[in-house]
């Protein structure tokens, strides 16, 4: 599927909270760089206000949360609700870290996207965001 944007998908990847692992974060924001999609990195510690608050200011398709401090039930739904205050309902809340896949399953249904665990490939992260985007943003 194509993106039907008039313009690059624009993807912000954060890391929430003291988790200070970020290489990951790096490799993701650098691979999504490679797929012709503008890449906001938001570097370590933010806050859910903060990340939410740089969205809607760099007005990004998709927040891309990197996770490896087991913090994700907390992070994600908390994401979610400032979304949802701020009027974020259009913007793909997705992620990956060492999330269990029983939480995976929780946190899909209050409306996160697609989580990858460590070793998903990068074309399937960038399907994914692609194909969602096409389908949730073509205006």
């Amino acid at each position: 599927m194509s993106n039907t944007l008039n313009r690059p998908i624009r993807v912000l990847v954060a890391k929430v909270g003291l988790d200070g692992h970020d290489r990951g974060a790096k490799v993701i924001a650098t691979s999504l760089r490679d797929a012709g999609m503008e890449v906001i990195y938001t570097g370590l510690r933010q806050t859910p206000e903060m990340v939410v608050n740089t969205a809607l200011q760099e007005d990004v398709d998709a927040i891309g949360i990197s996770i490896l401090s087991g913090a994700h039930m907390t992070v994600f739904p908390k994401i979610i609700d400032v979304m949802k205050q701020k009027g974020l309902n259009d913007v793909l809340l997705t992620g990956g870290g060492i999330i269990p896949e029983t939480d995976m399953k929780k946190l899909k249904e209050i409306g996160v996207g697609e989580l990858f665990a460590p070793g998903t490939t990068m074309v399937t992260i960038v399907d994914y965001i692609k194909n969602w985007v096409a389908e949730h943003r073509n205006f």
